[in-house]
């Protein structure tokens, strides 16, 4: 049996738009490397369910703070588990912690989640 195959001719684009992207790109000037890195750390912290839960218990605390012995019965994790997610949140900059006596205290860093949106919804004029 012979299988035929048929061709179609398509139009060709206008003179003067060959090399040209279809769409605008979303953003004007991409990450620098250290923003970048500042990014990837953060939502590395964010990646675990845990954490973010954590993040969400200690901003919707009282006064915006929580001991992190308030901490472990919501999560069902031991104190050293949940310190070790704490200290990632911390480093990440998302969180800040006090000691006060045995206990750390954790609270939100004003801004901090509002500048990650920030840096991920800004854009440059371009040139």
């Amino acid at each position: 049996m012979v299988s035929m195959t048929t061709t179609t001719d398509l139009p060709l684009a206008p003179a003067g738009t060959a090399g040209t992207a279809c769409c605008a790109p979303l953003v004007r000037q991409a990450a620098d490397p250290q923003t970048a890195r500042d990014l990837a750390r953060t939502f590395k912290a964010l990646a675990d369910p845990t954490r973010v839960q954590l993040l969400s218990i200690v901003a919707s605390h009282d006064g915006g703070e929580a001991c992190v012995c308030d901490l472990t019965e919501p999560v069902g994790l031991s104190q050293p588990t949940v310190s070790h997610h704490l200290k990632i949140l911390v480093d990440a900059g998302v969180l800040t912690r006090e000691q006060r006596g045995r206990w750390a205290y954790y609270s939100l860093i004003p801004g901090a989640l509002t500048q990650l949106a920030t840096t991920l919804t800004e854009t440059t004029a371009s040139s």
